[in-house]
């Protein structure tokens, strides 16, 4: 028995020194704002010919997707900026963090959370973690270096990257300030570099979240091709398009600088687009998904998808559905620990990018979406292929089969007793659970003396 301890020791001491050698991962979170599901060339799913744009050319987010694996059905964690921003960094909900029935103490509950910065540098000290581009915390101004951020552009908003000036589309020599925030990630990765230090990095990009700008090039291209039945905004193609150069400018420099053997990249959009981003009469702009930004149908929750990286086979296509709150947990996974805590609503996609399995382990087999506070009270759920939605206000709900109603178009609800009383009684019990408020609170001013933008 003691020769078997004394062997069970030395195999766990071999496996710790080779688990010492092996290279920490570096990861790259592209986090794009405002960009529909359809918002790019890239065809989302194969089997829907409608899910790319019709006007806009992207060719180098075409072949970051074509890299990894691609999810036809990934989600934001709200239909708006600010609380997806916070939901990415720690792995929950939004209602468990900003809609609180107790606004006075749920900044000091969330900035107590496990993160992403933390959790690395936990399971490695050696890890370097930056954040550039839009931030965006809002109402009580928790900065990149207070979650734990070594580098960062400090706190900013809409204003760093466009929302002042000029009120109608303009040309500019930086739009979005799209060149400055790839060149930024792109000196934080060569130091690291450099110096033999694991990253992860954020890069925020503010296009293509309106105002409109673009490079007058890019503009002049865009203006020698027909226009779309769908996308036809001239404009915004060419802000597109200048948001696809500085992506593609990041993936050449992770070649250049030797780092694509053992560097993730995740590319996603903050929630859905807009239903129209300019004054160009044209049909929904997310078609063919429902609605849009701020609205928990898809169009303002389904969102352009990828993880690409080691042991990622390329061009792989994912119909299992994941969010952004599944970050944190597959991040900490890739880099050697399984995270796991009590409010952790994320699961790993570890294995699922792997091809070792086709479902994810999460504490809730369903999705969460909800919002309130300062906006109008709206809840969403989604269990396997049905999908309720609540207008709290109306005491409204409607329920859908997405895999034969993309369009949200045929409400089941009266048609589905049983099954709209089953997603309603879970999605209330969760709300209860985490203490979520469903009741507009008052004005953005009243709630947190703060304009939101």
């Amino acid at each position: 028995m003691t020769r078997v301890i004394t062997l069970l020791i030395v195999l766990l001491g071999i496996s710790q020194l080779v688990m010492s050698k092996e290279k920490s991962p570096n990861f790259i979170v592209i986090l794009t704002d405002d960009q529909s599901w359809v918002g790019s060339s890239k065809l989302m799913d194969p089997a829907i010919p409608e899910s790319k744009s019709d006007y806009y050319q992207t060719p180098n987010m075409e072949r970051l997707f074509d890299k990894g694996m691609r999810f036809t059905q990934g989600y934001a964690p709200g239909p708006i900026c600010c609380p997806t921003r916070r939901s990415l960094q720690v792995g929950q909900n939004t209602a468990r963090h900003m809609y609180q029935k107790d606004q006075p103490g749920w900044t000091e509950y969330y900035k107590k959370q496990p993160n992403i910065p933390r959790a690395l540098k936990a399971i490695n000290p050696s890890y370097r973690t930056a954040h550039f581009g839009k931030w965006d915390m809002r109402f009580d101004l928790v900065t990149p270096e207070e979650l734990g951020y070594d580098a960062s552009d400090g706190y900013t908003s809409n204003n760093e990257g466009g929302d002042k000036g000029s009120k109608k589309p303009s040309a500019t020599d930086d739009p979005k300030l799209i060149d400055e925030v790839t060149k930024s990630t792109e000196d934080f990765m060569r130091q690291c570099r450099d110096e033999g230090k694991p990253f992860y990095v954020q890069v925020s990009y503010y296009a293509v979240h309106l105002k409109i700008f673009y490079k007058q090039e890019t503009l002049d291209k865009v203006n020698k091709r027909p226009i779309g039945k769908v996308h036809r905004d001239p404009e915004f193609a060419a802000m597109t398009e200048d948001l696809d150069t500085g992506v593609g400018r990041l993936m050449k420099s992770i070649n250049e600088l030797g780092l694509q053997d053992n560097t993730y990249v995740i590319f996603m959009s903050d929630n859905g687009g807009r239903v129209s981003p300019s004054k160009i009469k044209a049909p929904n702009q997310n078609t063919p998904l429902r609605d849009g930004k701020h609205s928990l149908y898809e169009g303002g929750i389904r969102v352009p998808f990828t993880i690409s990286g080691p042991g990622i086979r390329a061009g792989a296509v994912s119909h299992v559905p994941v969010t952004g709150v599944d970050l944190l947990p597959t991040i900490t996974d890739l880099a050697g620990r399984e995270l796991k805590y009590e409010n952790l609503d994320g699961g790993s996609l570890k294995s699922l990018l792997k091809g070792e399995s086709q479902t994810v382990k999460r504490k809730n087999d369903f999705f969460i979406f909800h919002k309130a506070v300062t906006r109008d009270p709206l809840s969403a759920i989604r269990q396997g292929d049905y999908k309720l939605v609540k207008t709290w206000d109306e005491n409204k709900i409607e329920l859908f089969d997405l895999s034969k109603d993309l369009g949200e178009e045929n409400d089941l609800s009266k048609k589905m007793p049983k099954k709209t009383e089953e997603l309603h009684k879970l999605l209330v019990t969760y709300l209860d659970s985490v203490n979520a408020t469903t009741e507009k609170m008052g004005s953005k001013k009243q709630i947190y003396g703060l304009w939101e933008k």
